[in-house]
């Protein structure tokens, strides 16, 4: 009772600050005066021993008006997913990986603010200034609150982020009293920092596409790196959930006489992973060893051989690959008519091979489709966006990453002095 009292005091004193949404603090106080009111009635009750067949049902009305209560001071403290947000991760089978931010194809076709800037938002910030809680009256989930600012003025200032107090806050130490977000919380990183300070600087523009706002040496390898790593939730390559026998052993061993790596993929299952590192005179007239294995195999490693579009007719009736690798191969886009019978496909690797747009356009039709590895192909730049459009839920990698100088990740060794 008396700690109900005290909540109720001290909550209605920090709603006074206008940092929560006004609907959530009014429901949670109403609950946390009911609480106390009904303490307040149980204390008598029990007090006096009067109406003790009320004091049962009471004690349930204030436990689920106690559950009701927490949960609204929780969503008002943490925001209102703060019961689910660390559970997203439990509904990972395994055979997915999930990351958040959604997949930009083309850097410089997306726009800077809602791609580029608002998730860092949304990871970072709107748990403490958007819609449920205005710390510092402060909202970044809307444009004009944004640039009008909080109770301490502006946070923001156009062209000039050294200046603006949201820079200042988020590079500030940890360990200081007003950094933000609060150190208890997740931190923005190197490159979240340096990609606002980059749009600030260029005048926090909120419809500009990329490509139309300059571009510094230093911010663009942290443009590239969001274009090549993001990807949206997808499985990873596996073997199809049909069962098949178990493969020929004498198959398997003359394969591997001539080096190739024969590997099973599960314990529970008989289908197999074959690489050919190694044996890169494996050539046309060697795919008939294949055959034997065409039902098993899900994932086949055959880069850097001397094979030709001859011996993809071969590796098209292995019809239950999901994982195919054929970089550094000689194969052109005649080739690929026959690799659109592998439905199952799911990754194919074709980097360093003579491969165009019009080869890639071949594969259109396979549905599971995950991922196209086209880096120093014969792909043409302005071919892209078609590509793009003709592929929505695959991921066309270009490759030529360029990764950022990471001075904490460098160490400088120097040679021991030599003494007499």
């Amino acid at each position: 009772m008396i700690s109900a009292i005290a909540t109720c005091i001290t909550g209605y004193l920090l709603s006074g600050t206008g940092d929560y949404d006004e609907n959530l603090v009014q429901m949670h106080q109403w609950m946390g005066i009911s609480v106390a009111v009904i303490s307040l009635g149980i204390f008598y009750l029990n007090k006096k021993n009067i109406l003790v067949k009320w004091q049962a049902p009471s004690a349930i009305m204030m436990g689920l008006l106690l559950i009701v209560t927490g949960h609204l001071g929780g969503s008002l403290t943490h925001g209102s997913d703060y019961l689910t947000k660390p559970l997203e991760n439990l509904t990972d089978d395994g055979a997915i990986r999930k990351i958040k931010r959604k997949p930009i194809p083309d850097i410089q076709q997306a726009r800077v603010y809602a791609d580029v800037v608002e998730p860092i938002f949304q990871d970072k910030c709107y748990s403490c200034h958007s819609t449920v809680k205005q710390k510092g009256k402060l909202r970044l989930d809307q444009a004009d609150l944004m640039i009008k600012g909080g109770k301490d003025g502006v946070v923001i200032i156009p062209g000039k982020a050294d200046e603006s107090e949201l820079i200042k806050r988020v590079s500030s130490p940890r360990e200081e009293e007003h950094h933000m977000p609060p150190k208890e919380k997740p931190q923005l990183n190197e490159k979240e920092t340096a990609l606002l300070q980059w749009w600030i600087n260029q005048g926090a523009d909120f419809t500009k596409m990329v490509k139309d706002i300059q571009q510094p040496e230093k911010i663009k390898p942290i443009l590239n790196d969001l274009q090549n790593t993001e990807e949206v939730k997808k499985n990873s390559p596996v073997f199809p959930s049909e069962t098949v026998e178990e493969a020929d052993s004498k198959a398997i061993q003359r394969l591997r006489d001539r080096g190739i790596i024969i590997v099973p993929v599960a314990q529970n299952n008989h289908f197999l992973a074959a690489n050919f590192i190694g044996s890169d005179d494996f050539s046309d007239k060697d795919m008939h060893l294949l055959l034997p294995l065409k039902k098993q195999l899900v994932w086949l490693k055959i880069g850097h051989t001397a094979i030709t579009d001859s011996a993809l007719v071969v590796i098209a009736q292995c019809t239950n690959l999901t994982e195919l690798q054929l970089d550094h191969d000689h194969i052109s886009d005649k080739g690929m008519e026959y690799l659109s019978a592998l439905l199952n496909l799911q990754s194919l690797n074709l980097v360093g091979t003579k491969i165009t747009s019009a080869g890639v356009m071949k594969l259109a039709a396979m549905k599971k489709l995950q991922s196209v590895y086209l880096y120093q192909t014969a792909v043409d730049k302005k071919d892209w966006p078609a590509l793009r459009k003709a592929f929505p839920k695959t991921v066309l990698d270009s490759g030529g990453y360029k990764l950022p100088y990471i001075e904490s990740d460098t160490q400088v060794v120097k040679p021991p002095k030599i003494t007499n």
